[in-house]
């Protein structure tokens, strides 16, 4: 049987993760001033509603939202990355805990990809709603779960190899 099947969400999770941070990344290359354009004609439609007329107030936001871009971009490579990592050391253990092992396998990819999504979306959103502290917020559906599975994708994972190094019946004869 192959070992790392029993892993296959989680693993495609991280991989779409990365494909993600690497599609942004592409996108960045090739049309950054038209993703930039983009987000400046979507505070532009909300200036006299939302903004008050205020153009310093709506280019402010409109910074800060590239600026959530560009983390959506470096969440997805990093936190794809590591969970990826993670995922492929759960499935060298050695037999034991494997319900543990894929639902934290699974839980590492899932936030991963949804608090890099997360970031992306905040930056869509806040041109158009005049602040970024509100896109963020008004997303906490996706930032609470996802990092919360990042951190529990972590913690279990230490826990889970901890026990797989420390265990009697692993030790190594003398």
């Amino acid at each position: 049987m192959n070992p790392i099947r029993p892993f296959r969400i989680g693993i495609l999770l991280s991989l779409f993760t990365l494909l993600f941070g690497f599609g942004l990344g592409i996108f960045f290359g090739a049309a950054e001033d038209r993703m930039k354009a983009g987000l400046k004609r979507s505070g532009e439609a909300a200036l006299e509603s939302v903004y008050d007329g205020d153009k310093a107030a709506m280019e402010k936001v409109v910074a800060k939202s590239w600026v959530y871009y560009k983390r959506a971009h470096l969440h997805a490579n990093g936190l794809g990355t590591t969970s990826l990592a993670i995922i492929l050391l759960l499935a060298l253990l050695p037999a034991g805990l494997t319900r543990c092992r894929v639902w934290t396998a699974t839980a590492s990819g899932l936030g991963a990809l949804g608090y890099s999504i997360y970031w992306l979306l905040a930056g869509m959103r806040a041109p158009s709603i005049g602040s970024t502290h509100d896109a963020k917020e008004s997303l906490d559906w996706l930032a609470i779960p996802s990092s919360g599975l990042c951190l529990l994708g972590l913690i279990a994972a230490v826990v889970i190899v901890a026990i797989a190094l420390f265990r009697k019946d692993a030790a190594e004869p003398e």
